[in-house]
């Protein structure tokens, strides 16, 4: 097999009191390793130092979708059994697509109560523990949601929040996500009026992102991996900017993987973009030669994950696994809560 696409490729060793299971206060006070491709130089940083590295020009784009507290504790009406349902994908007014636990206590049918408010019944059930199910409800979804659902944190953070909006970015809009798009978690409004400030463009794409995002990769043939898909919003606003800024020279700097995604799908061959709404089921790894995207701000990912391999397919498995490992030995913060870095 091509080593590319071996996922044991994309492994690294990490002591697990590495893991950030609470984000840094104030946001901007994080960590952040900056990486230039041109140079070979890392260098090592605070997250608002960021200003340091950007220029009159740049453009800054921001997935702005909103997490919502899609994790929901019911019961089987029929035995009492305690069923745990994950929001994942909306269709329409009232059917989803959820990641239910356990699921093999469902089927078609089966009537699952949250509160004399809110159910639901499993209309179909799909492979991986998904399913569709439509809502039954008094009162608004939304206000029913806000008050019974809890946020659904990744599975390695073990420290409940004292504040739903820490796992928000502040520009956070559109409700729609079961995970927070978490490079953008290190934003605060001052730091983005001062980015604003320099000359820098700030830009808003939208993807909602689903709690495949965390689903580690089980097959050693990456390409045997079934990637997720997450619907996604690019304006022709947006995409007739960011080609104009391409045609200038300007620098495109997507804020995290999920911005990655939106503007590599919406563009076509010869990164050209155009206004899209649609799913996207894009899975980006090396070779991969990104068609937009000039830099990028994101966490330290999992291992042998997807988004590992989309950060290798910008500089290398190699470098990678070097910049990684050069993270542990200085201890850096990983994952959802964890610093920042800076490919530029």
């Amino acid at each position: 097999m091509n080593e590319l696409l071996n996922k044991k490729t994309y492994d690294y060793f990490l002591p697990e009191e590495l893991i950030a299971q609470t984000p840094k206060e104030p946001r901007d006070s994080a960590r952040l390793l900056v990486y230039n491709r041109k140079t070979d130089k890392i260098e090592h940083k605070i997250f608002r130092d960021i200003l340091d590295y950007l220029k009159e020009g740049d453009v800054l784009v921001l997935n702005t979708s909103k997490v919502i507290p899609a994790r929901l504790f019911g019961v089987k009406v029929e035995t009492g059994a305690k069923i745990e349902i994950l929001l994942q994908k909306r269709f329409n007014l009232n059917n989803w697509e959820v990641l239910a636990k356990p699921t093999k206590r469902l089927k078609v049918g089966t009537l699952i109560k949250f509160s004399d408010e809110l159910s639901c019944i499993v209309r179909k059930i799909k492979e991986e523990g998904l399913c569709e199910v439509e809502f039954v409800y008094n009162g608004v979804f939304e206000e029913i949601l806000d008050k019974l659902g809890s946020m659904p944190l990744p599975h390695y953070i073990k420290t409940d929040l004292k504040d739903k909006d820490m796992y928000q970015t502040v520009y956070s809009k559109q409700k729609g996500s079961s995970a927070a798009p978490t490079a953008g978690l290190h934003w605060t409004k001052d730091l983005l009026d001062k980015v604003k400030q320099k000359g820098v463009t700030i830009l808003e794409v939208m993807l909602h992102v689903g709690l495949g995002t965390f689903r580690p990769v089980k097959e050693d043939n990456i390409l045997e991996h079934k990637m997720h898909s997450e619907y996604y919003v690019i304006t022709k606003e947006v995409a007739d900017y960011i080609n104009l800024a391409k045609s200038q020279g300007r620098r495109i700097i997507a804020v995290g993987t999920t911005s990655v995604r939106v503007l590599e799908s919406a563009s076509d061959e010869n990164g050209i973009l155009s206004a899209k709404s649609e799913d996207t089921n894009i899975f980006i790894y090396p070779p991969y030669k990104m068609k937009v995207v000039d830099a990028l701000i994101t966490n330290f990912h999992l291992p042998q994950s997807t988004l590992i391999m989309l950060v290798a397919s910008m500089i290398g498995v190699e470098k990678t696994l070097q910049i990684y490992n050069i993270a542990v030995k200085e201890k850096y913060r990983f994952f959802s809560f964890g610093d920042a870095m800076f490919i530029i």
